[in-house]
C-alpha cells in the first residue's frame, strides 16, 4: 500500500525528503515568525452559541504551527472518555478518511487525499504544500473504497475487500434503496448495490458534475440523503481562503448543493459555507447539520469553525464576514448588501479545530450521557499556537438543538511531544451502535465502546 503503513511513514524518496526538510524548517520557524500571535482566550469562550470574537491579530505573520506526522508506536491507542473504552477496528488502511456503515453491519471506508491539482503558486503555495507534507496529508490519493467486515462480531474486522476503485478522490457515500451514490472530487456517481456484496465491478452513473478541475483548493465532497430519499446534499468547499484568488474561481462553491437524483438537477440550498465538510441528519428533527472549516490568518483566536443546521436559502458570511455580520476586510470586493443577510451558526466548536466528520448518537449501547447529540472528529489546527483540535468530541443535545459544552471523547491522538500520533477524520455509528472513527495519520479505523472489566484504557 502507499503512504502510510500500520501507522508508520514509509521510507521516502530524496524528493520528498527534501520537501520534509523545507516543511521541518517552517515547523521550527513557524512559531517564532508569527511573533505575539498565540492565543489569548479560554477554549470555553470560543465554544457554544454564543462564543466571543475578538478583534483580528495584528501580528505580522499568522501563526504557522504544524504537528509532525509520526504515527502511533506499537501497541498505543487513543485515549476514551471515563466510562468508554477503545480498539483497534481495522489497521494497516491507506489514508482512511471518510466511512459509511451499510444496514448489514458492512463498513465502507473511503481512503481518499488530494486530487492532482494545481497549486495555489508562490511562496505561500511552497509552504502550504511542504506543510500537508510534514502533517502527513501528502500521500497520494488511493482514490478507491474498501469494504470491512466484522464477521463474528467481536469489534474488530476480520476480512477487507477492495470495493470500488478508480475513483477521483471519493469521500462521501449514501445508500438510499438499492442504489449507493459516492461523491467523488468531480462527480456525484451511482452504483447498484446488494445487500452482501464484498465489490461492484459495473461502470457507475454520473448522476451530476461537481465543482473540481485543475485548482481545487477545498476537495472534499460530503454527503447526506434526506430522510425519504428524494433529495442529496452534498458540501462543497471553497477554493481559497478569503477568495484571494478571484470570485470567479470560486463558482457553485463555499455552500450545500441540493440534488435530485432522479434528474440530476440540482441547486443551491445555503452558501456562505467556507468549507462544509461533515454533513448529518438529526434524527429527532430530521434537520439537516453540517460541521464547518472557518478562514484562516486572522490569529489564533478567530475564526471559530462551528456546527450548525442548515437553513434552506440562508447565507453564513463566507468570504465577506464570519461568525455573522463580522466583516473580513481581506475579502475584495466588499459586499455590505450580502454581509447584512448573513446569519450566524448554532454553535461553536473552537478556533482552528477542523472538524471533519460528524454523526448522530443511535441505539443505547453507549453511556447515556452519549445518546443524544453529534460526534464529531476534530482533524486538528495548523494556524494556531497552542494546538487545538487532534480529539474527537461530543456535543449534547435535546429537543433537537446543541444543550452544552463540548465533552472530550477521545483523546491523546498529539503526543508529548506534540506530534501527531493520529488524527481524526470520519465518524460513524456500526449496527451495534459503536462509534467508528477513521484516523488518515495512524491508517486505523477505531472503535469506541462502553467500558467493561478489563478492557483496555
Amino acid at each position: 500500500m502507499r503512504g502510510f503503513s500500520a501507522g508508520r511513514p514509509e521510507k521516502t524518496s530524496g524528493q520528498v525528503r527534501a520537501a520534509l526538510a523545507g516543511a521541518a524548517i517552517l515547523l521550527t520557524l513557524g512559531p517564532i515568525l508569527a511573533g505575539c500571535d498565540s492565543s489569548d482566550l479560554p477554549d470555553a469562550e470560543a465554544q457554544g452559541p454564543d462564543p466571543t470574537i475578538p478583534p483580528p491579530s495584528a501580528a505580522p505573520l499568522p501563526a504557522i504551527n504544524i504537528a509532525r506526522a509520526v504515527g502511533w508506536p506499537k501497541g498505543a491507542a487513543p485515549k476514551p472518555a471515563e466510562g468508554l473504552a477503545v480498539n483497534a477496528y481495522a489497521t494497516g488502511l491507506d489514508h482512511p478518511r471518510w466511512l459509511h456503515v451499510l444496514p448489514n453491519g458492512d463498513v465502507l471506508v473511503a481512503e481518499t487525499n488530494t486530487p492532482k491539482s494545481e497549486g495555489m503558486g508562490g511562496i505561500k503555495g511552497w509552504l502550504m504544500a511542504k506543510a500537508m507534507i510534514l502533517a502527513g496529508a501528502g500521500v497520494p490519493s488511493p482514490n478507491r473504497i474498501v469494504l470491512l467486515r466484522d464477521g463474528d462480531g467481536d469489534g474488530v474486522a476480520e476480512t477487507r475487500h477492495v470495493f470500488l476503485e478508480g475513483l477521483n478522490s471519493p469521500f462521501g457515500m449514501a445508500l438510499v434503496g438499492d442504489k449507493l451514490y459516492v461523491a467523488a472530487t468531480d462527480a456525484l456517481l451511482r452504483f447498484d448495490y446488494r445487500e452482501g456484496a464484498t465489490e461492484i465491478e459495473q461502470a457507475p452513473t454520473k448522476i451530476a458534475d461537481l465543482p473540481g478541475g485543475r485548482f481545487n483548493h477545498h476537495w472534499t465532497k460530503s454527503l447526506a440523503a434526506s430522510p425519504d430519499g428524494s433529495r442529496l446534499y452534498v458540501g462543497v468547499g471553497s477554493n481559497s481562503n478569503v477568495g484571494e484568488n478571484g470570485l470567479e474561481r470560486e463558482k457553485d462553491r463555499a455552500q450545500i448543493l441540493e440534488i435530485d437524483p432522479a434528474t440530476g438537477q440540482s441547486r443551491s440550498f445555503a452558501t456562505g459555507l467556507r468549507n462544509p465538510v461533515g454533513l448529518a441528519i438529526e434524527p429527532q428533527s430530521g434537520v439537516l447539520w453540517v460541521v464547518v472549516n472557518e478562514r484562516d490568518e486572522l490569529g489564533s483566536d478567530l475564526v471559530p469553525d462551528y456546527l450548525t443546521s442548515v437553513k434552506e436559502g440562508a447565507f453564513y458570511g463566507w468570504p465577506f464576514s464570519y461568525w455573522g455580520q463580522h466583516v473580513d476586510e481581506r475579502a475584495k470586493p466588499q459586499n455590505p448588501e450580502l454581509v447584512a443577510k448573513a446569519i450566524a451558526p448554532d454553535y461553536a466548536l473552537g478556533n482552528h479545530v477542523a472538524p471533519i466528520g460528524l454523526a448522530f448518537s443511535q441505539g443505547a449501547l453507549l453511556p447515556e450521557p452519549y445518546r443524544s447529540g453529534a460526534f464529531i472528529g476534530e482533524h486538528g489546527s495548523w494556524n494556531r499556537i497552542p494546538f487545538s483540535g487532534y480529539k474527537v468530541v461530543f456535543v449534547p443535545f435535546a429537543g433537537g438543538q446543541p444543550s452544552g459544552q463540548p465533552v472530550d471523547v477521545l483523546t491523546g491522538f498529539l503526543s508529548a511531544q506534540s506530534e501527531a500520533q493520529g488524527r481524526p477524520a470520519g465518524v460513524a455509528i456500526d449496527r451495534a451502535g459503536a462509534l467508528l472513527v477513521a484516523d488518515d495519520v495512524g491508517n486505523i479505523v477505531w472503535r469506541v465502546t462502553p467500558a467493561t472489566r478489563g478492557a483496555s484504557p
